[in-house]
């Protein structure tokens, strides 16, 4: 653009837009390619992530406030992201739970959504009547959650997996009506659509369009992005909220009946053409309105807006509802989040568990590589654990431990990266909505991760360890149990925090790779670390794989006083060949175990507030 000369250091997308949604009526926001709809919804909803905002949005006369704002509106994005191995009914329920109020018991949000529900949210009857005439709700007998499947005909899907777009699972056009639906058992007075529409076949656009009157019908303000819409679908909604190229409104106000109000307004523009019966109003409304016919004409529809009448009514109706009405209060929650911690972690382990339960593409392939893996490094290094009379048969062993780590190890941290991306696209929706803060998603995911994890360690420890023929003692069996779990932990950790570090799982894996790479160099097997150029000795102890090769070994026979035969000296005791030759000394085990803590907890740390500060959602 500076090459065009375009002097302002920020292009400005937004100008002078001004207007008022109301429930119960369904607004259409038009406009051509470049027009600022998605921008304006976004701000509105304050979805925006970059960029600068001037202006005031204001709620019955009050300042909006994002966290008070989320906690009464819903934003059905373009894409549909939901959690694909979940089913219909629990992403609704899971939506429910986090998103409605505390004093909500489990039976209610699946059965009730009762009108004292809003009153609970409110701490005086001063604020409810507020709250009534900021939105001008009609509060009833809300929606059961399978009121809600009916209202956006889910029901025969109920126990249907969401799946991948494009995949498997849901269609286009269910997944779209399940996007409203995540929002509807919310209970939110206010809801934003983008382009619901958008992508489907007219059958499907007529399905999810009755959806959306259905939920108008019920009081709520909802306001929708239309881009190119058909006759029934324009002529679906009640108000418009046009704007042209630059950001500029030039109509925002009734249609009316076949698209009437909004016709004669353009019309009574000298040099406009009539509109040919039959026609599509709203592909006429966008031809006429062009940067090329405005050129044509010689006029700017967006000055002949701010000097019609229709403006000064939508004025004196932004005035009026921007009033307060005296003896009111703002609308304020007393925490940030519907639940408290516990819950939401609790919510939050739930769908993981049903995630990971119902995702055999990722299971059960890890648990076919533990078997096959642990079956075929038991074959190869049958019964090396008593043999240690010869130095060779020493690096056996330290081979057979290098190896059984980090295969299975790399592999693990390989396969999660993309379950945690896919996660983590859903994480960002629901932490805009609201939902819970970042801590309690981090922690249920780990948890998760944590538990199989344990089985998948607990089966191939049982294999290695008795097939390679270690000491049959508890002791020893339990500290080999330790270090691969601890090691498949922080393997796994490892990949899930370079996912919450960086832009995508591609980017993800090819640092993977690099730190791998060295960890591998720098393990203690292909060169000892008494061998190891006194330089590069820190980085033996910055590789995880160190530690644990030095405690699997270790813990097995570093305190062995047989005798062991060396090439070209004397036999020595195995404990002293350790020390001498590889650095490894039994007394040093203790410290060797508290590192593993320690390298699971920073990879822990490191995962979670990299969820919670990062954020490489552009919008």
């Amino acid at each position: 653009m500076k090459g065009q000369g375009i002097e302002e250091t920020r292009l400005q997308l937004l100008r002078d837009v001004s207007g008022a949604f109301r429930p119960g009526v369904l607004t259409a926001l038009v406009g051509v390619s470049g027009a600022g709809k998605t921008t304006l919804m976004d701000v509105l909803a304050g979805r925006k992530t970059g960029g600068y905002i001037e202006g005031s949005i204001s709620i019955s006369g009050y300042p909006k406030n994002q966290e008070t704002f989320a906690r009464v509106s819903g934003y059905c994005e373009q894409n549909d992201i939901h959690s694909p191995h979940v089913t219909v009914y629990e992403s609704l329920v899971y939506s429910a739970w986090l998103r409605l109020p505390k004093e909500v018991n489990a039976e209610t949000r699946k059965a009730c959504f009762l009108s004292i529900l809003i009153m609970k949210c409110v701490q005086s009857f001063n604020l409810f009547c507020s709250y009534i005439s900021s939105f001008y709700l009609i509060i009833g007998q809300q929606m059961f959650v399978e009121e809600v499947m009916d209202l956006v005909e889910l029901n025969p899907l109920k126990n249907s997996l969401v799946g991948l777009p494009g995949v498997d699972g849901l269609s286009t056009e269910q997944r779209k009506r399940l996007t409203i639906a995540v929002e509807l058992v919310a209970n939110p007075s206010i809801i934003f659509m983008d382009e619901p529409t958008s992508g489907l076949d007219a059958r499907a656009a007529a399905i999810v369009m009755r959806t959306v009157r259905n939920t108008v019908d019920t009081g709520r303000t909802v306001v929708c992005t239309i881009h190119q819409p058909s006759i029934d679908i324009f002529e679906a909604f009640d108000e418009l909220f046009l704007m042209k190229r630059g950001g500029q409104v030039i109509y925002a106000g009734p249609l009316g009946c076949h698209s009437h109000k909004l016709v004669e307004y353009f019309e009574a523009v000298p040099g406009v053409p009539k509109i040919q019966e039959g026609y599509n109003p709203a592909t006429w409304m966008l031809e006429i309105s062009s940067t090329a016919v405005e050129a044509q004409l010689d006029v700017d529809f967006a000055e002949i807006y701010a000097n019609s009448e229709l403006y000064r009514k939508n004025e004196e109706l932004i005035k009026d509802l921007s009033t307060p009405v005296p003896g009111t209060k703002d609308l304020h929650f007393p925490t940030t989040y519907s639940q408290d911690f516990f819950t939401q972690c609790k919510a939050c382990f739930w769908k993981q568990y049903h995630s990971y339960w119902r995702n055999p593409q990722y299971n059960g392939i890890r648990f076919f590589m533990t078997f096959f893996v642990g079956i075929i490094f038991g074959v190869i290094f049958w019964d090396k654990g008593n043999k240690i009379h010869k130095q060779q048969d020493l690096m056996n062993l330290l081979g057979a431990m290098y190896s059984a780590v980090l295969f299975l190890g790399a592999t693990n941290t390989s396969a999660v990266q993309s379950v945690v991306a896919i996660e983590r696209t859903v994480f960002y929706r629901e932490r805009a909505a609201g939902m819970y803060s970042p801590l309690p998603y981090a922690f249920a995911q780990v948890a998760i991760e944590a538990i199989y994890v344990s089985i998948q360690t607990l089966a191939y420890s049982i294999l290695l360890y008795t097939m390679i023929g270690f000491q049959m003692e508890v002791g020893r069996f339990f500290m080999f149990y330790y270090f691969i779990l601890m090691c498949f932990m922080y393997f796994t950790l490892y990949g899930m925090m370079l996912v919450a570090l960086t832009p995508n799982h591609q980017f993800a894996a090819i640092i993977m790779s690099f730190f791998l790479s060295f960890w591998n160099l720098f393990s203690g097997f292909l060169i000892p670390r008494t061998e190891i150029p006194i330089w590069w000795r820190w980085y033996y102890w910055a590789s995880p794989v160190a530690w644990t090769i030095y405690g699997l070994v270790t813990s097995q026979v570093g305190d062995k006083s047989d005798m062991v035969e060396t090439t070209g000296e004397i036999p020595i005791a195995v404990k002293d060949f350790l020390e001498k030759s590889l650095g490894f000394d039994y007394s040093f085990l203790p410290a060797v175990v508290a590192a593993h803590i320690g390298w699971v907890l920073l990879f822990l740390i490191v995962f979670a507030y990299g969820i919670k500060f990062l954020n490489f959602q552009r919008r």
